[in-house]
């Protein structure tokens, strides 16, 4: 059995363009919702493993380096170290 759900604050403008991207891929609006909760599941998560499993920006000395300073300047400005 189906259930309708409701989706507030989405103005009249947003829905029918929301319902006529679903038409032209000749789906309901329903399954139109879920493909794009999963496109959008999928994009963020690549993205994160983008991120996090590419190459180091710093080279191991330039990171100790920063380190080092980071430190200084946290003791300097009386911050937790």
């Amino acid at each position: 059995m189906h259930t309708v759900k409701t989706i507030k604050d989405v103005d009249e403008e947003a829905w029918l363009e929301f319902k006529s991207i679903a038409a032209r891929n000749k789906m309901k609006a329903g399954q139109f919702f879920e493909k794009l909760v999963e496109e959008y599941k999928n994009k963020a998560s690549s993205t994160w493993n983008a991120i996090l499993n590419s190459g180091k920006i710093l080279s191991d000395e330039e990171a100790d380096e920063m380190e080092k300073i980071v430190k200084e300047l946290r003791k300097e400005k009386g911050f937790r170290q």
